[in-house]
């Protein structure tokens, strides 16, 4: 029970415990002067009745704190789900409340270090097991080394680079020590570089460049952006099926803003995972059925850039099947 919640300031609360207090003691000595009590005695009943006084209604003003203080115990240890009790409207209540968020966010923190370190030991540990025994084969004379192992111990090498070159682009992009260049650049230029550079390898797909206007203008880092635009080409292209259309397009329609589209004639996004898809590591189960499934790093990083332009990215349903992956930047 705590009398004293109601009270909005911790200064009206001390008032009122110490006018309470005062009040007893003058009742105290009062009553016992008439009943014919000695000094002496009057005096200890009168400080055992402040005492009881401050300790019932100085009870939900002290609790908060120890509460805090074994919750901050706990904490150091590594457990994040102790909360304190925050009922009152003064400045310890707002403390309490304050310190129930801190210790929400730090249990999240601590969840997503943990799954951090767990999705990258798993997404080492699949090139790296496949390279050694490649490499073991080709040691003990198991496998002759063709051009076609050589080939596969190629390919698992460039995925652990991708990796680790995502990892430290998100790395930098989450501490802010990635810094933007921004200038004006042409929209055109941009997208048919990144699908020059796309690798389709035995996939064929066709890739669709539309520009409207032709000489679009924006503002934005272009190497960041080309970084978004490839990964997003580079997702669609993966899970587009045979002979396949991808389309690349970029409008300024939108007063003020631009908008780049990719397009695919793939499974498309479930609606249930549109937001989860740029969470770092997650993939859809067609993407990890995959067997070329990327990192699942490549969106988290595209939303991370998007925003640093103070833009947004979303995933959409393309109809009658497929996914759209739509960028919108301030111009």
């Amino acid at each position: 029970m705590r009398p004293l919640d109601r009270l909005g300031s911790i200064k009206v609360k001390l008032g009122v415990v110490i006018v309470a207090t005062v009040a007893g003691t003058v009742i105290v000595l009062a009553l016992g002067y008439r009943a014919g009590l000695s000094l002496p005695v009057r005096t200890a009943l009168a400080a055992v009745l402040g005492l009881a006084t401050v300790q019932f209604l100085a009870r939900g003003m002290t609790s908060p704190l120890r509460q805090m203080a074994a919750a901050s115990t706990a904490m150091a240890r590594g457990e994040y789900d102790r909360r304190v009790r925050a009922t009152s409207r003064d400045e310890v209540g707002e403390l309490a409340r304050a310190f129930n968020a801190m210790a929400a966010e730090l249990g999240d923190a601590d969840r997503m270090r943990r799954e951090l370190v767990a999705n990258v030991s798993h997404e080492l540990r699949t090139p790296l097991a496949a390279l050694q025994a490649l490499l073991e084969n080709l040691a003990d004379g198991v496998e002759p080394p063709d051009p076609a192992s050589l080939r596969t111990a190629l390919a698992q090498t460039e995925r652990l680079g991708r990796l680790v070159a995502q990892l430290l682009d998100l790395s930098r992009l989450e501490s802010g020590a990635l810094a933007l260049q921004q200038r004006e650049f042409g929209m055109r230029s941009l997208l048919e570089e990144a699908v020059r550079e796309c690798t389709l390898g035995d996939r064929l797909v066709r890739l669709k460049v539309c520009v409207d206007p032709g000489d679009l203008q924006t503002t934005g880092d272009p190497d960041r952006l080309h970084q978004v635009v490839a990964n997003l080409l580079d997702n669609a292209v993966r899970h587009s099926p045979p002979e396949g259309r991808v389309w690349l397009s970029a409008h300024g329609a939108t007063a003020g803003r631009t908008t780049i589209v990719v397009a695919d004639e793939g499974a498309g996004i479930p609606p249930e995972e549109a937001e989860r898809v740029f969470e770092r590591f997650h993939r859809t189960d067609g993407a990890r059925a995959a067997r070329d499934g990327g990192t699942g790093l490549g969106l988290a990083i595209a939303r991370w850039i998007v925003d640093a332009h103070g833009g947004v990215i979303r995933a959409e349903q393309r109809e009658p099947h497929g996914c759209r992956m739509v960028v919108e930047l301030p111009r």
